[in-house]
């Protein structure tokens, strides 16, 4: 009986570090959009709820520019920059934490309702966005204004 167990263990324990490793070599990839006639368009659908959902387009600079989407806690669908005038350098970006985003080089949070309000220091860069329809519109002339933000980008 005590093989039996541990060879389960054994097991169990090759299962969680394959996995792990295998999440580790594919990771949670950021979803790559392709502009159309200088545009990207988001179905409003798609992130209506309450998360945040990263994305990234190429810049015509060539840089791969990062940003992320989220419906906020007053209703509103914001976009900005997974960088800041200030820590841009370190190319981490932001998480989701409850209601805030969270710099993951400083650490400061950042309340869904200000993401596009306050621009500046270590506040997420905004992205000027429309909603047209059921889809969420950002210009690629934006998108190329700040690609310098994502220089550093990890």
């Amino acid at each position: 009986m005590k093989k039996i167990s541990v060879v389960v263990a054994a097991v169990a324990m090759s299962v969680v570090l394959v996995g792990t490793a295998m999440a580790g070599f594919w990771g949670d990839k950021i979803p790559t959009l392709t502009p159309i006639k200088g545009r990207l368009e988001i179905p409003v659908a798609s992130v209506n709820d309450g998360k945040a959902h990263h994305f990234k387009v190429q810049a015509t600079d060539g840089v791969m520019v990062t940003f992320f989407v989220l419906k906020s806690s007053d209703g509103v669908i914001r976009t900005a920059l997974d960088a800041c005038d200030v820590c841009y350098r370190a190319g981490k970006g932001y998480e989701q934490s409850g209601d805030d985003m969270v710099c993951q080089n400083c650490g400061m949070r950042f309340p869904s309702a200000k993401i596009n309000e306050v621009k500046g220091g270590c506040n997420p860069a905004p992205l000027t966005r429309v909603i047209e329809g059921d889809k969420l519109v950002i210009a690629m002339a934006d998108i190329d204004q700040n690609s310098w933000y994502c220089k550093f980008k990890k």
